[in-house]
């Protein structure tokens, strides 16, 4: 078992560390060539696909939901080719790629000394979020919740890969006591949620309505922003251009303590919302959202 684990990452690391090499025009024409094997050979999740976005989007035409269809996979393919760059990709290619339009709206509270909770969605190259620091020149350290692959190798590698930049791994189930050491010794953090995953049973506290669908959400993000007082935003990330980013920090409070239960939870969906009906292809279609029910 574990010589099959070590074969297998010294296989991927091979492999990705060659493919890292190559410049971004080779791999997106690589991403064009698995955008065919993915939709038209594997036909990968597609069924799960076209069940969310019709769900999603009852208003739509067919023509209109292929469309959307058609420039998922264009995205889903960019997305694994531009993840494996991350194992060589040079700061000034981040920087280049994903802009900040507002970043003042970060940094104003890292001066202030506040600690932010920055709620991510599952859109666009929401990945390259972990390289924040170098859009924010301080000590200030970024943390990015992970759930920890079962190959641990393989998970070494990928912690590496999304720490080259200063981000900080944190593994899910150490969360909770990551942040209250952190807070003990008087540190500021900054950390970062994917807090639109489908969550597991023991997670799904919250429901609301989702792109008109009865959705559950975790509501972990929410609890810890109260625990430790942190400043809550939300990243709403625009499509630019092929390989082209932008975010804008949207500010859902600085006062968490004072909020209803639930009422970050909701502003997280509502935002999120907004960023799909405004440029649908580039949310993950592929993933199993709605697989628990509300009367289930």
């Amino acid at each position: 078992m574990i010589y099959g684990q070590r074969m297998s990452y010294w296989l991927a690391y091979a492999g990705m560390h060659l493919l890292a090499f190559l410049p971004f025009r080779a791999l997106y024409a690589l991403s064009d060539c698995l955008y065919v094997l993915l939709r038209y050979v594997v036909g990968y999740r597609k069924k799960v696909v076209r069940t969310n976005l019709r769900n999603s989007f009852p208003e739509k035409s067919k023509h209109e939901l292929r469309e959307i269809e058609r420039k998922f996979y264009h995205y889903i393919c960019d997305y694994m080719v531009t993840e494996v760059k991350l194992a060589r990709i040079t700061a000034q290619d981040i920087i280049e790629r994903m802009s900040y339009d507002n970043i003042d709206v970060f940094s104003d509270r890292v001066e202030q000394g506040r600690g932010i909770a920055l709620l991510i969605p599952h859109y666009g190259n929401y990945e390259w979020l972990i390289n924040l620091k170098l859009f924010v020149p301080s000590e200030y350290p970024i943390l990015h919740i992970y759930k920890p692959l079962h190959n641990p190798y393989l998970d070494e590698m990928l912690k590496q890969m999304r720490s080259r930049f200063g981000g900080v791994n944190v593994a899910k189930h150490a969360t909770v006591r990551t942040l209250v050491k952190m807070h003990k010794e008087g540190d500021l953090f900054g950390v970062g949620f994917i807090n639109d995953q489908s969550p597991n049973k023991t997670e799904a506290n919250y429901w609301t309505t989702f792109l008109n669908q009865d959705t559950v959400f975790m509501d972990g993000a929410e609890k810890l922003s109260k625990m430790f007082d942190l400043s809550v935003l939300y990243a709403d990330i625009h499509y630019v251009k092929r390989g082209y980013w932008q975010v804008h920090f949207d500010v859902i409070t600085d006062r968490p303590q004072y909020t209803n239960e639930g009422e970050i939870t909701e502003a997280f969906a509502r935002k999120l919302e907004q960023t799909i009906r405004r440029d649908p292809p580039y949310w993950f279609w592929s993933h199993k959202r709605w697989k628990i029910k509300k009367n289930g």
